[in-house]
Order: structure tokens, then C-alpha cells, then sequence
């Protein structure tokens, strides 16, 4: 199970890194900005006029992996913390005194003895 999470948080990384530059790559409706800074003009000659498109399709891709992920990773934290057997990463468990009992009679009862088989009734 932690391999797993750890291959979600490593998806979960590179998502987040490819998120930021997608977003950070439009351009702004000014045209201007740090999307033209970092390759936004330049995203037009390659893809043509339809940049915009392809950003944003990657955009949204991007951010509902990103949320997939999340979620996912999420349910694995959950799953192994309901679900860890050694005591390395738990809480200590705190156990209740037992319950006191009712003091003991201070006659004690009548002891009766029955006779062995064989032997005469007294």
C-alpha cells in the first residue's frame, strides 16, 4: 500500500508542476504578461491559431487529473490508516481500569461436602 501512495504522490507532483506551467503558458486577455514571457507566442506558431484551445484543453485534462489523484490519494491515507498492523505509526491505546467488583461478605458461606461414592451419608 505504500508503494501505491507513493506512485500517487509522485503522479500527484508532476501533475501539479504540469498545471503551473500550462496556466502560467496563456495568454492573458491583455495579451501580455508572463504567458508571452514563457513561450506563449511562440505556442501559436507551433500549434497555429487554435493555441488557446490546446492550452485550455490541457488546462482542464490536467486540473481533473490533478483532482482524481488527489481524491485518490486521499482514499489510500485513509485505507491504510484504518487498515496498518504494526503499532509503529498509532496512537496509543488507552485501557480502561476494570470495573470494580462488590466487596466480598464478610461471612463466608456454609461449605458443603458431599460423601465420595462408596462412603456413608453422615
Amino acid at each position: 500500500m505504500t508503494l501505491i501512495i507513493y506512485l500517487l504522490t509522485a503522479i500527484l507532483l508532476f501533475t501539479s508542476v504540469f498545471l503551473i506551467f500550462v496556466v502560467l503558458m496563456q495568454r492573458a486577455k491583455t495579451d501580455g504578461g508572463i504567458g508571452a514571457a514563457m513561450g506563449g507566442g511562440s505556442m501559436e506558431s507551433t500549434f497555429g491559431a487554435e493555441t488557446g484551445n490546446v492550452l485550455s484543453k490541457a488546462t482542464i485534462n490536467a486540473a481533473v487529473i490533478f483532482f482524481v489523484v488527489s481524491f485518490l490519494l486521499y482514499l489510500s491515507h485513509i485505507y491504510q490508516s484504518k487498515h496498518h498492523e504494526t503499532g509503529d505509526n498509532r496512537l496509543p491505546t488507552v485501557v480502561a481500569p476494570a470495573a470494580t467488583s462488590a466487596p466480598a461478605a464478610t461471612t463466608p458461606a456454609p461449605l458443603t461436602t458431599q460423601p465420595a461414592p462408596g462412603e456413608p451419608k453422615k
